[in-house]
């Protein structure tokens, strides 16, 4: 199980990547950097951190299994939704409402906060004699 989550967060960053680095594209391209808080995020949260927790379940054997499957949950739904909500709020795309952007970006940063702490949680469970390298 722990191998699916490694893979599954490797691949969630690897999209994450290549939608930061379009965005970075698309800035430089169009000489405006109205997505600079976007397109930072989206690589340091999406990319960088995603892809760590991916690399760190492969080396590592975490004892509880079920810590590792709600840690990733989050991590999937915190980034997407701090990356999406902050999208909603700076760029208010199709006319939606400022409240529900707000709400959607506050939740999904909270998520994104709780899948930190987990992960806190889960390197405190690694097994000792774990490591698989």
């Amino acid at each position: 199980m722990q191998e699916q989550w490694s893979l599954r967060l490797i691949r969630i960053s690897a999209i994450f990547g290549l939608i930061g680095t379009f965005l970075g594209s698309h800035m430089a391209g169009a000489g405006s950097y109205a997505f600079r808080p976007i397109h930072a995020h989206i690589l340091l949260v999406g990319w960088l951190s995603v892809f760590a927790w991916g690399v760190f379940y492969k080396i590592y054997i975490v004892r509880a299994k079920k810590l590792v499957t709600l840690h990733g949950w989050t991590a999937i739904i915190g980034s997407i939704g701090l990356t999406a909500g902050m999208w909603l709020q700076f760029m208010k795309p199709f006319g939606v409402n400022e409240t529900f952007a707000l709400i959607f970006y506050i939740v999904g940063g909270s998520v994104l906060l709780i899948s930190f702490a987990l992960f806190v949680l889960v390197t405190l469970m690694v097994q000792k004699e774990g490591n698989r390298g």
